[in-house]
């Protein structure tokens, strides 16, 4: 498709609001946090330069919350900005409709949602940062855990049944590595007991199982006396520390960390509805360009102050619906799936409602 002088146009008005308000929320989120905080953080003992570099790491996670918003106000201004000037009379009496000219917009509304979907990859590493830097991420009092999930590198998932760091004993230990079929398969150790040595760096397993599932029907099982797994080398301390939170965990991390909860008797529904909106809060980048670009001509003599009515309250509702569906989702009322695109499908049935009804 050839862009034209008339799409260039409205495509840079556009950009001009979506940079803007993409970059003047987080910064204004963090001015907030600067101004309520900075005397507990000071008095923290946390140096300037480590509290500044930590508002840098918490900017991808603002961003990504932040992009729907963006599309939306970009949206509503220009086309409410193109109606109260006439040029989309104009545009209509040259013989351009206007499912022609939103075209540049939805299109950059899709470019904006593979900007969310990757911001949001980074930005649990970068909340992980965050943590560490204001030294949040403080670890378990004593020297004993129960019941508890640890994810681990190399794919690796912990369940737990306890630890005690003193005695360097864990009991009730499963295993688990995700394979992708024979080449690598998946790996399940279960051991009734473990020890660590401090001068191996390694924990014995004793009394358990091996099984190596490579996909299919296909299983071997192991029974053992004693048993050192190679990547099994975390200290005690470290299994004492605070899991990952939701927020510092992407997509597949989360599934893993859910998985292992699920294995050992937890309840996963409202993480599994977390893990979807992932997914589906980028892509309302898209399907709020969709809704909000026929909304913004149904008052095209109206001032600014319209566009930033419309706005606010379509955020507003939209955060009520996520809030809605999280609460489904956990109930079991609707999968985690249906719960979390709940919100982007209704969205898409109300502006494909507005698309039919809007004058062309």
């Amino acid at each position: 498709m050839k862009f034209g002088l008339l799409d260039r146009y409205l495509l840079w008005e556009w950009t001009k609001i979506f940079v803007a308000t993409a970059a003047g929320f987080p910064l204004f989120v963090i001015i907030i946090d600067v101004t309520e905080k900075m005397n507990d953080y000071l008095l923290q003992g946390i140096a300037p330069a480590e509290l500044a570099l930590s508002y840098v790491f918490s900017f991808p996670a603002n961003l990504s919350l932040v992009l729907p918003a963006a599309v939306l106000f970009a949206t509503v201004f220009t086309i409410s900005a193109f109606s109260r000037h006439s040029e989309l009379s104009a545009a209509k009496a040259s013989g351009q409709s206007f499912y022609r000219l939103v075209v540049p917009i939805l299109m950059a509304s899709l470019i904006a949602t593979g900007l969310a979907l990757g911001v949001g990859e980074i930005s649990p590493a970068a909340t992980r940062k965050q943590m560490e830097l204001l030294g949040e991420r403080e670890q378990q009092s004593g020297s004993r855990r129960f019941n508890f999930v640890y994810r681990a590198e190399e794919g690796w998932v912990y369940v737990i049944s306890s630890i005690d760091e003193s005695q360097r004993l864990v009991r009730d230990i499963q295993m688990e590595r995700e394979g992708t079929g024979e080449e690598y398969p998946t790996l399940i150790v279960q051991s009734r007991r473990g020890t660590y040595s401090d001068s191996l760096a390694r924990w014995t397993l004793r009394g358990g199982r091996f099984r190596i599932l490579t996909g299919g029907h296909t299983a071997l099982t192991f029974e053992f006396d004693s048993m050192r797994v190679r990547d099994f080398s975390e200290e005690p301390a470290a299994l004492l520390a605070e899991p990952a939170r939701p927020e510092e965990m992407d997509y597949v991390e989360l599934g893993r960390y859910i998985d292992a909860l699920e294995r050992s008797g937890g309840d996963g529904r409202k993480l599994r509805v977390g893990q979807e909106l992932k997914i589906a809060i980028p892509f309302t980048c898209l399907i709020i360009a969709l809704f909000s670009a026929p909304l913004a001509v149904t008052a095209p003599r109206v001032s600014g102050a319209f566009g930033i009515g419309v706005g606010l309250g379509t955020t507003i509702v939209f955060l009520l619906l996520v809030q809605l569906s999280q609460g489904i989702g956990t109930g079991g009322l609707l999968p985690p799936v249906w719960a979390a695109w709940m919100p982007n499908i209704l969205f898409s049935f109300a502006g494909l409602w507005l698309m039919i009804k809007v004058r062309t």
